[in-house]
């Protein structure tokens, strides 16, 4: 009867406060923040699929857009670490990319072997299209949720990735900052 009461107590609010009870840990709301996760993805990316479709693209080929995007001048093995897929799959993307003139590869200033990538004019154009797509989205659901659901999104979203993602997202928080004092 205890959880009937701690449920009880929250009925008034539509979503009670964070720590105040653990009935959120139970088998069925696990599987609830599953289904929340997959409908979620299917529908965030669902816009940018559609745009994508049109000029022969999927989701990976979005993928490293987006990352190649957000830091330029990255070297393959650096996207690979990110994307965790291997050689051939990212070999097959990047064709496509460079053949289609969205992404440029020179080789790197101290090791000629490596291969640095950046977004031509045009692949900026596309990743900005996408990235309007889905962040029109965003807006929208921040904006209904507010400040305090969005810094709890992300506190969870954080805890569900691996350390290796967290420091490339420290790193990067990090790389905006010094930028922002900058200007």
């Amino acid at each position: 009867m205890p959880e009937a009461k701690a449920a009880s107590v929250h009925a008034d609010q539509k979503h009670p406060a964070a720590g105040t009870n653990l009935l959120f840990l139970r088998e069925e709301q696990m599987r609830l923040a599953q289904d929340l996760l997959f409908f979620a993805y299917r529908d965030f990316t669902g816009a940018a699929d559609v745009k994508l479709e049109e000029i022969g693209l999927g989701r990976a080929h979005h993928r490293v857009l987006h990352f190649i995007g957000r830091n330029p001048g990255i070297m393959v093995s650096d996207l690979l670490a990110i994307l965790r897929i291997t050689k051939q799959s990212l070999a097959r993307v990047l064709t496509a990319l460079v053949e289609q003139g969205y992404v440029a590869q020179a080789p790197g200033r101290a090791d000629r072997r490596q291969r640095l990538l950046t977004l031509t004019e045009t692949g900026q154009e596309l990743e900005r299209r996408l990235f309007e797509t889905q962040r029109e989205r965003l807006v929208a659901a921040y904006r209904e949720a507010g400040g305090a659901a969005v810094d709890g999104f992300r506190r969870v979203l954080r805890s569900i990735m691996d350390q290796n993602a967290r420091d490339y997202l420290d790193a990067h928080d990090t790389e905006r900052e010094k930028r922002a004092r900058a200007v």
